[in-house]
């Protein structure tokens, strides 16, 4: 009891006083029950935080905001160590190490660079939570708008980059789709101030418009924002003129070389494509029964209208093999006009040579000359080569003699004594055999 007495009434407390406490709380060096609670330190906290000058910190820690309400639960005196002398610092930051996300105001973007100091927003005379949190505080003079969009940066920019904004511009009357949103503002916003900017296309695109204000001033009605160069006009629905194949891709004034409202233009090809006509005229002028918008080369001509079907081989032959000149009307329909050089039998068998051969491939024939000709092949002529009768060169048709001494003049033993028809008497299975004739001995 005795010793509660005295450490109660003060003289004892100066006895053990550990040192000097910091200037700051200097003027409670006297008074140790202002922070001390004799014989319990669970009380420590509790004191250090209803002070005046920590209530907030007190605030801080119930509510779990703050630095101090983020940070582990310790005791105060684990960072704020006191009586180490007047000069003391009982408040230990390491700018380098300090964990700024613990504050309410997190460090993101160009503020977490090494460049931006501490007293940049944290004023020597003030304490760290007096810094402000709102941008404008720190960026008035980065504000080119000059108040007129209000303080609240943050609705535009980003800590990343001041000059990148975020706004939402579909909350307005002009929503940015397409290419406009890749646009500085500034080319759209003469002013600062953002207002009185104009809505219509041809206000911005003047100078884009290739047309020199012949289709009107209504962009939208053929351009979009995704890509100026992309048209939507549909021609097919507007006009009664459907474009199609390599029609949609050429440009407008290719065809539209006047006033668009005012000029009049013809729709038939030979209107355009005179100067293409390579058939001279010759075909006439209506190019569609033949060519078409997807390419003007590919023709699509029935060939089998014509007296000249195209058949086997043919379909796949390039029409110039056949038609070295654009007129067309001048290609022969002999096989001997093109084939003339394929012909092993050195016409020996005629300039027809439909009657063997056909369209389907050149080494394919047949013909029946039994059925054919008048002259029946038995006995020996069977297998012969054709070119064993037929030895010379003939004209359109390959007909020759069909009498036996035509080939066989040479194999005549009678010397001509029994006239020249040898059928008579020979047979074709062999030559040396003699007919049975009755009567005849």
């Amino acid at each position: 009891m005795l010793m509660t007495g005295v450490l109660s009434a003060g003289p004892l407390d100066v006895m053990v006083n550990p040192g000097d406490l910091s200037k700051d709380h200097a003027s409670l060096e006297k008074d140790c029950k202002s922070c001390h609670k004799p014989f319990n330190k669970d009380k420590q906290n509790e004191m250090c935080m209803s002070c005046h000058d920590h209530r907030d910190i007190a605030s801080d820690v119930n509510s779990r905001t703050g630095y101090h309400g983020r940070i582990r639960d310790q005791e105060c005196r684990t960072c704020h160590t006191e009586h180490k002398g007047k000069s003391a610092k009982i408040v230990h930051i390491n700018n380098r190490t300090f964990d700024h996300a613990k504050t309410d105001f997190k460090l993101v973007g160009k503020h977490r660079s090494s460049s931006v100091e501490c007293k940049q927003c944290h004023q020597p005379s003030k304490k760290y939570r007096d810094a402000p949190s709102d941008c404008f505080s720190c960026h008035r003079k980065d504000d080119t708008h000059k108040g007129s969009l209000g303080k609240d940066c943050g609705s535009c920019h980003i800590a990343d980059d001041w000059k990148k904004v975020r706004f939402d511009h579909s909350k307005t009357k002009y929503p940015l789709v397409g290419k406009h949103l890749d646009v500085k503002c500034s080319a759209c916003h003469k002013n600062a101030d953002h207002k009185n900017t104009p809505t219509t296309c041809i206000a911005c695109h003047r100078r884009d418009d290739e047309h020199r204000g012949k289709f009107g001033s209504e962009c939208k009605t053929c351009h979009t924002p995704k890509d100026w160069s992309i048209n939507l006009f549909n021609h097919g629905r507007s006009t009664r003129y459907p474009l199609r194949g390599k029609h949609k891709t050429i440009a407008c004034k290719t065809c539209h070389t006047g006033n668009l409202y005012k000029q009049k233009l013809q729709t038939r090809c030979i209107a355009c494509h005179r100067t293409d006509d390579v058939h001279k005229g010759q075909e006439g002028n209506e190019c569609q029964q033949c060519h078409n918008e997807t390419r003007w080369t590919s023709a699509r001509f029935d060939h089998g209208l014509v007296a000249f079907p195209l058949l086997g081989k043919h379909i796949k032959v390039k029409c110039k093999d056949c038609h070295p000149k654009s007129t067309f009307k001048d290609a022969p329909v002999e096989c001997y006009a093109c084939h003339k050089k394929d012909d092993e039998h050195k016409g020996r068998l005629g300039t027809q040579c439909e009657q063997c051969h056909n369209a389907r491939s050149w080494r394919y024939w047949s013909f029946d000359h039994n059925r054919q000709t008048g002259f029946l092949l038995m006995g020996g002529h069977k297998g012969l080569r054709c070119e064993a009768c037929h030895t010379q060169p003939t004209g359109k048709s390959a007909s020759i003699s069909s009498r036996c001494n035509s080939c066989h003049d040479d194999d005549d033993i009678h010397n001509g004594q029994f006239g020249d028809h040898c059928e008579r008497c020979h047979v074709t299975s062999d030559f040396k055999k003699i007919k049975t004739i009755p009567g005849l001995h």
